[in-house]
């Protein structure tokens, strides 16, 4: 049964992301939001107390934690920056296809490194005309003697500028849609790997999003993960498994809104009464408050789980779409609540706003997430 109550180590991990954020990253946030830079520095400080790559089992150097463990480290970061958090994030997310399909060697090979170096893992799934639609790709990837090429343009890529590692999906052949997906890993030193340019973006801007492109790339069977033709169920897998730690982000952001508007709305005043004293600010605190109940909750049970091997398709989508329709209307009140102080730059609820719309976007819109509930709910006896 779904029992919502941290254990002390969880309580003791709370304590130590959230320490982190107040101390390294809320005083940055607002200069690299406006820099657009990469916060390397920062990164690097969370690899050191090991709030990155925190789900890769004891066996590859990793701490061992579960997903609901890394929710809750999520929840924290993005409370502060969710650039920060999807970066974070990130490096979680590139090591999922390793950890659900790749055999002991790829294992060792790759999740070794991401704990006893600081280095990134990008994610290579989205394409310029196959984002949500996973089965419409058209990288390819081809037998050449008794290796494989590799060539095609991924989009949308975070941490792709800095990535030493990439996973990611290509098809044998486009007609035959999710039966021709494949997954694999390659390192970013292999010839024919190029980088685009970085993306200029409304919102999460210390978080760095390039295209990656594939010019006959040369691959072996060692960097092949699953079986040829089944990395459409790998792809299903790991959104499945990732879903869940956007839900917490959103968690985050909405926690920060709340916060930050009841902060305000008892400082500011007007008809001589501070603005918290007003119904219609008490309705949006109020909602504020119900959004992050909801949210942390569906996120906590959706990563249960996954930590519990249950299936469990649906939760992860309806904690994703929930959460990320909940920021982004929370964001807005926010700024409702700071009046024109929240659409100036001095204030934090503004980039909060503009982060908050990528959360109905990346990872499958919130129309794509509707899609598979419904499909998942008419699909059963």
């Amino acid at each position: 049964m779904f029992d919502p109550t941290y254990t002390d180590e969880q309580n003791a991990l709370i304590q130590t992301a959230r320490k982190f954020t107040r101390e390294s990253i809320i005083p940055v946030a607002h200069d690299y939001d406006e820099a657009e830079k990469f916060p390397v520095d920062v990164f690097k400080a969370a690899f050191d107390l090991g709030l990155m790559n925190i789900e890769i089992p004891e066996a590859y150097g990793g701490l061992g934690y579960h997903t609901l463990d890394g929710c809750i480290v999520s929840e924290e970061l993005a409370y502060g920056c969710a650039a920060i958090a999807t970066s974070v994030m990130c490096n979680h997310l590139g090591a999922l296809p390793l950890l659900v399909a790749g055999t002991e060697e790829q294992k060792q090979k790759h999740l070794r490194r991401l704990t006893e170096e600081f280095i990134f893992i990008s994610y290579a799934c989205s394409e310029p005309e196959a984002g949500s639609d996973v089965a419409a790709m058209k990288t390819r990837l081809v037998r050449d003697g008794n290796g494989w090429r590799l060539s095609g343009q991924k989009r949308w890529i975070t941490n792709a500028g800095h990535a030493s590692i990439f996973t990611g999906f290509a098809t044998l052949d486009p007609a035959l849609g999710h039966r021709g997906i494949t997954a694999f890993v390659v390192d970013n030193d292999r010839p024919g790997i190029s980088i685009g340019k970085k993306e200029k973006k409304l919102g999460q801007r210390a978080s760095e999003t390039c295209d990656v492109i594939f010019e006959d790339v040369p691959l072996t069977d060692a960097d092949i993960l699953g079986e040829p033709g089944k990395g459409f169920y790998v792809a299903m897998e790991v959104f499945d498994r990732s879903r869940p730690m956007i839900g917490s982000q959103c968690a985050g952001m909405i926690r920060r809104c709340l916060d930050e508007s009841a902060r305000y709305a008892k400082e500011r005043k007007t008809f001589g009464k501070p603005i918290s004293e007003h119904q219609a600010i008490q309705f949006m605190i109020a909602e504020m408050a119900m959004a992050y109940e909801t949210t942390r909750l569906l996120y906590n049970k959706a990563a249960w789980e996954v930590d519990k091997g249950i299936r469990r398709t649906n939760t992860s989508a309806i904690a994703k779409c929930i959460g990320a329709d909940n920021v982004v209307k929370c964001a807005s009140d926010a700024v409702q609540v700071f009046g024109g102080y929240g659409y100036t730059r001095e204030y934090p609820v503004e980039k909060i706003y503009r982060d908050a719309k990528l959360m109905q976007i990346y990872e499958g819109t919130s129309q794509v997430q509707r899609m598979v509930i419904a499909k998942n709910i008419l699909a059963r006896g």
